[in-house]
């Protein structure tokens, strides 16, 4: 049986995903619904949905929702906020599913979560992510720019660049941050182009930023793995741009930053 979850936490890591694609809950749902019929894998997905997904009380989709879901997001679901268990469930009465046989299982997690505390400043919005790296292939240092959306659940910050809206062309990047005072510390992940000069190479690492007074930057360094294995670090800022995350403010920020 499904467990329902006594104080869910929201799935930042799908709403952050989300709006970096400009979509609105019924954009998603229709694009879940549309990749269902395009993979061969009919499925109902509706606006309600997608709340439940957001708001965390559901945690696991059904593998059919979980195939049309990366294939629209390009991610996989793990990727996306979600748990990926391994026993089938039950329908509870509540949203739960058996996880194999169910055409719209929607089933939930289990255990409790504890609530988070958020601090005192709101981070969510538009921020323009900056960073320098030194290309040991090149022989000189370049900057890498972002803009990002934030979404905050507590002290939790789920970030993703927005579509076009980086200097390197098709490289995502993908945030995962915690707030402690005016310490952030989290991690990163880059997908670079498959034309670009790293070809196609995926970079993640170690991040760990202050926040000024005002909470309009946060600035510390990056720390990642080079292509030989080197351990390798450099400055990384945050600077804020927009507090509103809707559909027309992430199209004005959906282009190169200029730097």
């Amino acid at each position: 049986m499904a467990t329902v979850i006594g104080m869910a936490t929201p799935n930042s890591a799908l709403q952050a995903a989300r709006l970096s694609l400009q979509m609105s809950q019924d954009d998603l749902a229709r694009a879940i619904r549309t990749a269902g019929e395009r993979i061969g894998r009919p499925n109902s997905a509706n606006k309600r949905l997608i709340q439940r997904w957001e708001a965390g009380t559901v945690t696991a989709p059904h593998p059919a929702y979980a195939r049309a879901l990366e294939a629209v997001t390009g991610l996989p679901v793990a990727a996306l906020g979600f748990t990926v268990p391994q026993a089938r469930v039950a329908d509870d009465g509540h949203g739960g599913h058996d996880l194999e046989d169910s055409p719209t299982g929607i089933p939930t997690g289990s255990g409790a979560t504890a609530p988070r505390t958020a601090p005192a400043t709101s981070y969510a919005g538009i921020w323009l992510s900056r960073y320098e790296f030194f290309s040991s292939g090149r022989g000189e240092s370049f900057t890498g720019g972002h803009f990002v959306v934030l979404v905050q659940h507590g002290n939790v910050l789920t970030g993703r660049s927005l579509p076009n809206a980086s200097l390197n062309p098709e490289s995502p990047l993908t945030l995962d941050l915690t707030v402690d005072g005016s310490v952030v510390t989290g991690t990163w992940t880059e997908q670079t182009a498959s034309d670009g000069y790293y070809r196609g190479a995926r970079y993640h690492g170690a991040l760990q930023l202050l926040v000024e007074p005002t909470g309009r930057r946060m600035a510390g360094k990056w720390v990642g793995f080079g292509k030989e294995m080197d351990v390798n670090t450099g400055p990384w800022e945050l600077i804020f741009q927009d507090a509103s995350t809707t559909k027309a403010v992430i199209d004005s920020y959906s282009q190169p930053p200029e730097m």
